[in-house]
């Protein structure tokens, strides 16, 4: 069989496994595959450089479908290519319990880089794979000795490029001139709501020279030769990222759908696809067939990836001769194994320290941890001075100073977000990022994704409640700690001092399940002495510790449950109801989440049956109830905040020591009141 011939052949298994997958789900998105199927293979053939016995080869070559809902077409390239996929799993397309999701799920079917599906994301975490290829191999490759060299590539829809996550993506990897990022554009010119004409006329080439990208255009999406010319040329552009705008038809081969919205995501059905296999020369009526010779060509990829893999392999051995302890910290970061942190620089706070807002205190931990964890890096949304993200001994990461550390992601929370799941993604780094509570909005969808797929992110939230002040409603986070608190896997810790800040972030450098939001405060708050609080070195890591009254058999009057800066509220409450002869308990409870992971006798002997429970928080009440049970008050926020001092504006909504014990007095009656009055 000649050339051209196998490579029509190849394609059209590839198109023609994506339609029965769909088929036999009875849904699906099949046309994408049979629109991109020259593309994917072209690249997949004849530039990626993967193992397919070995996903996780660290110098792989990254292939993201950010158009996640062609994910037949990605599992069809992971089984022919040989990959731990059998043709089983993908007869089971969408089904319960299978490897072949919907979309794509990272960690679930071997060979899927990314989690992608909400469009956008596998771009902009293409761009984090991208950053992270550059400074990991600008630390330890020497000049003889490579041993982070490799692509990523990204196959990207219109709707990708319509997600505004895509365009802060693509500015960013424009100004950092990521040479080894290169995105394929399937321009099939045809959205849910029919042509791209609609909604989406831009000039998409113009768009990302802008950016800084290097573009070229390749006008027929079934032209081999021409999509490999277009390839080999971005290979060698160093200093840009490069953009390919494909030009193809949507659900290709079909008589009746064939450049049609009813191609995106409809089933061809039994009819149409009988015309579509007769349209394209595929004489084979069995579904999911894959021809001998074409799977021949797929499965060199196997011994080809084996010997790639060899090679590296024995230039990791130079490596690690000439380079020793360069390549034991190589290894270690490469395996998500927490380094070693000197007893001096975890070193506690004390009250001489004066008072200090907890992302100063954030700020010093970070800078002193990062000293000796080469794989931190990350930065902010330009909010450095504010958020204390920056570590101030290791340079900012930028063209020609690829080996620093700190991040300027500028002002696009969203693609920060999709990038630090890019960087995590990657493997070798522990990705941190900054910006104000209020702005975790604009990156809720990645760090949901983060969390779907256990990633080792860490999120620095300052500015935490209404305590903010001047900014007003706009910028005082109400809602957005239960928001976050409700995301399945992610740790939030709001810490109620410098020590239990030290304590968050030794918790988020070594917890590597999953992504951790730390909550900081702007106003400063009084330290507390470890001494006298000695709880919290073992408290902060069970998210709730008893930090004052009452921590033996004896039963308090009531339970004070409080997180972050109204903690020293209800230390002060605590002293006062103490006055009165009420007996209060103070329960920190820095994480929800990770209280919830202890055992049901640590969690009742903090809060005993029967006791009465307020909690203070700056926050919504929504969420105490069912939390800690029905026989709990709150003092929260429960509307929007206002725009005055902070100290004002905490006073305004009842968070101050007279309402804490009003509150706790009216909880007691009738057991107490007269006793109050009696001491009034």
């Amino acid at each position: 069989m000649k050339q051209e011939e196998l490579d029509a052949l190849c394609i059209n298994t590839l198109r023609f496994l994506s339609i029965d997958q769909v088929e036999k789900a009875g849904s699906g998105h099949p046309g994408l595959p049979m629109g991109a199927a020259a593309m994917a293979y072209t690249l997949w053939s004849k530039s990626l450089r993967f193992n397919p016995h070995n996903p996780e080869w660290p110098n792989r070559d990254r292939f993201v479908l950010s158009a996640g809902h062609g994910s037949a077409l990605l599992y069809s390239l992971l089984h022919l290519s040989g990959y731990e996929l059998p043709l089983k799993e993908l007869k089971q397309f969408r089904q319960w319990g299978s490897k072949t999701p919907g979309h794509p799920e990272y960690g679930l079917t071997p060979g899927v880089e990314a989690t992608t599906g909400p469009l956008g994301q596998g771009f902009a975490n293409a761009v984090g794979m991208a950053v992270a290829e550059s400074a990991l191999g600008s630390r330890f490759n020497r000049m003889n000795n490579k041993i982070i060299d490799h692509y990523t590539y990204v196959l990207a829809s219109d709707g990708d490029l319509m997600e505004g996550i895509a365009s802060e993506a693509a500015s960013l990897a424009g100004h950092l001139k990521l040479g080894k990022l290169i995105v394929l554009y399937d321009d099939n010119r045809i959205t849910i709501e029919g042509n791209t004409e609609l909604a989406f006329t831009e000039n998409r080439l113009e768009r990302f020279r802008a950016y800084n990208w290097h573009t070229q255009e390749v006008k027929n999406g079934n032209n081999i030769k021409d999509i490999t010319k277009a390839l080999k040329k971005a290979q060698k552009i160093t200093n840009r990222p490069s953009f390919i705008d494909v030009h193809t038809h949507i659900g290709y081969g079909s008589p009746n759908k064939q450049d049609t919205a009813a191609a995106h995501s409809d089933p061809l059905g039994e009819e149409e696809r009988a015309l579509t296999r007769k349209n394209l020369g595929w004489p084979y009526e069995e579904p999911f067939y894959v021809p001998d010779e074409a799977l021949k060509l797929f499965r060199k990829a196997v011994e080809k990836g084996k010997q790639w893999e060899s090679n590296w392999n024995s230039a990791l051995d130079e490596y690690t001769e000439k380079y020793p302890g360069m390549a034991e910290t190589f290894n270690r970061v490469m395996e998500g194994k927490s380094a070693d942190i000197p007893k001096a620089d975890l070193a506690g706070f004390t009250p001489d320290d004066g008072p200090m807002a907890t992302r100063t205190a954030s700020g010093s931990v970070l800078n002193k941890i990062g000293h000796h964890m080469p794989e931190l890096m990350g930065g902010s949304a330009d909010l450095a001075p504010s958020t204390k993200t920056k570590i101030e001994s290791r340079g900012n990461f930028e063209p020609g100073r690829e080996n620093c550390c700190n991040m300027h992601f500028g002002v696009r929370e969203h693609a920060m977000g999709g990038v630090l799941n890019g960087m995590a993604l990657h493997k070798g780094l522990l990705p941190y990022g900054g910006t104000f509570l209020i702005f975790s909005d604009y990156m809720r969808p990645p760090m949901r994704l983060a969390a779907m797929n256990k990633l080792p992110v860490i999120y620095v939230f300052t500015h935490d409640s209404i305590a903010l002040g001047e900014d007003g409603p706009t910028h005082q986070p109400v809602e957005q700690l239960l928001g976050l608190r409700s995301i399945p896997g992610m740790t939030v810790i709001r810490p109620a001092d410098a020590n239990e800040t030290l304590q968050a972030w030794q918790l988020a450098a070594e917890l590597r399940e999953g992504p951790v939001a730390l909550v900081l405060s702007r106003q400063k708050l009084p330290v507390l002495d470890p001494d006298t609080y000695s709880a919290i070195a073992t408290g902060v890591q069970r998210g709730a510790y008893i930090l004052a009254g009452n921590p033996d058999d004896t039963l308090p009057d009531i339970v004070i449950v409080c997180t972050g800066s109204e903690v020293h509220l209800a230390l002060a409450a605590h002293k006062k109801l103490a006055d009165r002869g009420i007996r209060s308990r103070i329960v920190s409870m820095p994480s929800w989440n990770l209280f919830e992971k202890q055992k049901d006798d640590y969690q009742k002997k903090l809060f005993p049956k029967a006791v009465p429970i307020l909690a203070v928080e700056a926050g919504v009440s929504l969420g105490w109830k069912p939390y800690v049970g029905t026989a709990i008050e709150s003092i929260s926020v429960d509307r929007f905040g206002a725009s005055a001092p902070g100290e004002k504006v905490m006073e305004e909504y009842g968070f101050t020591v007279e309402k804490v014990v009003a509150k706790a007095a009216e909880m007691l009656k009738p057991k107490t009141a007269t006793k109050l009055n009696e001491n009034a």
